[in-house]
């Protein structure tokens, strides 16, 4: 049976209305009737989109990480140097999770445990083309001498503080979320790393904490 063409339209309307939700009230404690209030749809009549909640969480995640991807990949086409790449990238990101209205990643971030596990490799999939984006600037930033010496868990830690900003955000506070992405790339990027000097023939180290004795 061939769908008709409000189908799609539905079906997107179910996710966008649900993100919200599901942010708000959290996946366990968000109701099919919430969903169906929200959406204006019969309580029952979502399962022609969805055959269940969960389906809807997992469509909410992919919704998310499939913009979120779409977003930094044409930011990619544009002639920028490393650190403006780089820029661009954590305003986009940024923007992803603080903008107002901006709930499906904040949703993957909130309710992964929620997720069944067959829901997952989809997911996961969408999230390492994301973050492979990341890793070709962060190797352009090193070969520009702008990123010192990247390691395995870089990416971790920016992605953890990047992401965490989620939780104490406001849109009222002194920083939009431009101004915030810029204070991110002087932290990220403001600091080579302590590099070893040879002077007279010898070869001294500068320390960032205390001597040893």
């Amino acid at each position: 049976m061939s769908r008709r063409p409000d189908d799609a339209g539905r079906r997107g309307q179910l996710i966008r209305e649900s993100a919200p939700l599901f942010r708000e009230k959290g996946f366990e404690a968000t109701s099919v009737r919430d969903i169906a209030a929200a959406t204006g749809l019969q309580s029952g009549s979502w399962v022609y989109h969805f055959k269940t909640k969960q389906d809807i969480l997992a469509a909410v995640m992919e919704e998310g990480l499939q913009r979120a991807l779409e977003r930094i990949e044409a930011i990619g086409r544009e002639q920028l140097s490393p650190r403006e790449h780089f820029r661009s990238l954590l305003r986009a990101h940024l923007d992803t999770i603080l903008a107002p209205g901006q709930d499906f990643i904040p949703v993957l971030l909130y309710e992964w445990r929620a997720l069944e596990k067959k829901s997952r490799p989809r997911v996961v999939a969408l999230q390492r083309s994301y973050e492979a984006v990341w890793d070709k600037v962060i190797a352009q930033l090193h070969r520009s001498g702008e990123w010192a010496q990247p390691t395995r868990v870089d990416r971790l830690l920016m992605f953890g503080a990047l992401n965490w900003m989620a939780h104490w955000y406001r849109s009222d506070g002194p920083l939009d979320v431009a101004q915030l992405a810029d204070e991110a790339e002087r932290f990220f990027l403001r600091a080579p790393r302590a590099r070893a000097k040879s002077v007279a023939g010898r070869r001294i180290v500068r320390r960032t904490g205390p001597a040893r004795r």
